[in-house]
């Protein structure tokens, strides 16, 4: 042992002399040695050899392979296939839609479709000190959905983080007495009436919410009712309807909105299509009116004079609402 050591040290000498210049002579006797010896070291074996490579082919080529690209989700999930089999995933449990306990009709069958006779329009006043029935937009806000809600809260508060406490009080104010001028001038509208100049509200410019429905009032003919109030006998709620009027020919129960962002689809409309559905039950209901309605419209007009958009929902789109309406009124009485 102690010979091999003195070997090792007389080599690695000869390697350092070398690198730094020396004469190789000087050194000759260690090189004829070093040349003359064999040094054979045992050769490891691998902890791979004994996979099985038929099995692990494609998992070994990206592991050893140095030009491979980045993994991806896909990929992992193909080689977990091959490796464990296809993943099985549990379905969730399907939610049967609700049904109402009470599936009260929609429609009157002792009410039938009256032909249109130009005369007065109805304009029946809501007495609320004599009737204790709830309303349909008291219903609504305290059955409002939790997401919705959730959303309508979140709205709030960046407003008033925007205006203040008492610069939201007084935008809500004008955003309802903007509504109910935009109502007026629709009413003046289909009466021919002029506005009075004595209306100290008159001031709020409301021309542009009527110029977006200008092109949907050319489309309303026989007028019946204007903010005319509507009860159902049976189920006891109240309402106010906006109009009941001819659209395109279908007489429809319409309710006018305003709004500040565009809603052309019917579900940026959120409960106003249950409310639509709600005033339409409760009409066929009341003995005020002598004919029934099977369609709605809900008619979003804007302040910059853009062309509102028209939601018209025939008797069959109005079912599934009307069965929510249901829902929503079994909730509330149960509050």
């Amino acid at each position: 042992m102690a010979i091999t050591m003195q070997v090792l040290k007389l080599l690695i000498q000869c390697k350092c002399a070398r690198s730094m210049g020396f004469p190789s002579g000087q050194f000759s006797r260690v090189d004829n040695f070093s040349t003359s010896c064999q040094w054979r070291a045992r050769k490891k074996v691998s902890q791979y050899s004994t996979v099985d490579t038929e099995r692990y082919s494609s998992l070994v080529r990206a592991v050893l392979s140095s030009k491979t690209s980045s993994q991806t989700p896909a990929s992992i999930e193909d080689e977990d296939c091959q490796l464990y089999g296809p993943v099985i995933r549990s379905r969730p449990p399907s939610q049967q839609p609700k049904v109402p306990k009470n599936l009260h009709p929609l429609l009157n069958e002792a009410k039938g479709q009256s032909e249109y006779v130009p005369g007065p329009l109805a304009r029946i006043t809501l007495q609320r000190d004599s009737n204790t029935s709830p309303s349909v937009t008291r219903i609504l806000q305290k059955t409002m959905p939790p997401d919705q809600a959730f959303y309508l809260e979140r709205w709030k508060r960046r407003m008033i983080a925007d205006l203040g406490e008492e610069g939201f009080k007084e935008y809500s104010l004008n955003i309802f007495r903007q509504g109910r001028l935009f109502h007026s001038a629709i009413e003046d509208h289909f009466t021919q009436e002029t506005p009075s100049k004595e209306d100290p509200e008159r001031p709020l410019d409301v021309s542009g919410f009527v110029e977006s429905a200008s092109h949907v009032l050319n489309d309303i003919t026989g007028v019946r009712a204007i903010e005319s109030a509507v009860h159902h006998s049976t189920l006891q709620y109240v309402g106010i309807v906006d109009c009941i009027a001819q659209y395109r020919g279908s007489l429809c129960v319409i309710d006018w909105k305003t709004s500040e962002k565009p809603k052309p689809l019917l579900r940026h409309t959120y409960d106003n299509p249950l409310q639509v559905a709600a005033y339409i039950g409760a009409l066929n209901s009341d003995n005020n009116y002598s004919y029934q309605v099977q369609n709605g419209l809900i008619v979003v007009a804007y302040k910059d004079g853009s062309p509102a958009h028209a939601h018209f929902l025939n008797s069959q789109q109005i079912k599934p609402f009307w069965e929510k309406w249901l829902l929503r009124l079994e909730e509330y009485a149960e509050k």
